[in-house]
């Protein structure tokens, strides 16, 4: 596969990559995506998911928004694949400098990665609003109705960022930084359409662009290489 040969090549030659990736990293882990034929957007609620998952609904039905949470929200048994497992080897050897992510799952530092910036939080971090405790997805997972702070009481919120929620400032502009100084920019298993998170491929002022995903996206026209397919496939082909 020519395209392949041609990623392969420019993974051999740099010392500079950096990869951003979305949801479709995470499906085969076994974790379901919001836009895909089967994907959350495409089931059956009483209320759309990206409308559980506002700030609003937050706030006003906190009881409905941790029913589907709990239910839809927390895979604590998924593992990495081989597209988590081939970005930790690369920051490993050097090659890869940060994997900047739109996943809340914690499945890339679970392969081994340490740069990774989350710019839409984790599901493995959960605080109480109230007095700052940190506790884990476990406890928020068994927890019943609104969990509650052991120490004050008060609601406790996952470190996720909800729709209607501004993404951290320092993450955003670290993962600038890292784009606009690669060489090499992988981007795989998202769709591009969501924004501000789309709009850092506009940073990158190299030429080598590559595309890792399963369907067109809106900015395959910026590409210098797309590569069609299973991410987890494709990496698993990469040195």
């Amino acid at each position: 596969m020519e395209h392949l040969e041609q990623l392969r090549e420019w993974v051999k030659e740099s010392n500079n990559i950096v990869f951003f990736g979305g949801a479709g990293v995470s499906t085969e882990s076994g974790i379901p995506d919001f836009r895909s034929v089967d994907g959350l957007y495409h089931q059956q609620y009483d209320y759309p998911p990206e409308t559980i998952l506002s700030h609003t609904f937050y706030r006003k039905k906190t009881d409905e928004f941790y029913r589907f949470y709990r239910a839809k929200m927390l895979c604590l048994d998924a593992k990495p694949n081989a597209a988590h497992l081939k970005l930790a080897q690369w920051e490993r050897e050097g090659k890869l400098k940060a994997v900047i992510t739109q996943n809340i799952d914690g499945l890339h530092q679970a392969a081994g990665s340490r740069v990774v910036l989350e710019l839409h939080g984790s599901v493995l971090r959960n605080y109480c609003e109230q007095c700052g405790a940190s506790y884990d997805a476990e406890y928020i997972l068994h927890s019943e109705g609104v969990p509650a702070c052991t120490s004050c009481g008060g609601s406790i919120k996952p470190d996720v960022v909800l729709y209607e929620e501004g993404l951290n400032q320092r993450t955003l502009a670290d993962a600038v930084r890292y784009i606009s100084e690669a060489d090499v920019l992988i981007v795989g298993g998202t769709s591009l359409a969501v924004y501000p998170a789309a709009g850092l491929l506009d940073y990158y002022t190299g030429s080598k662009l590559v595309l890792v995903n399963k369907t067109p996206t809106p900015r395959d026209s910026i590409a210098n290489l797309i590569v069609q397919g299973s991410i987890g496939e494709i990496f698993s082909q990469l040195d």
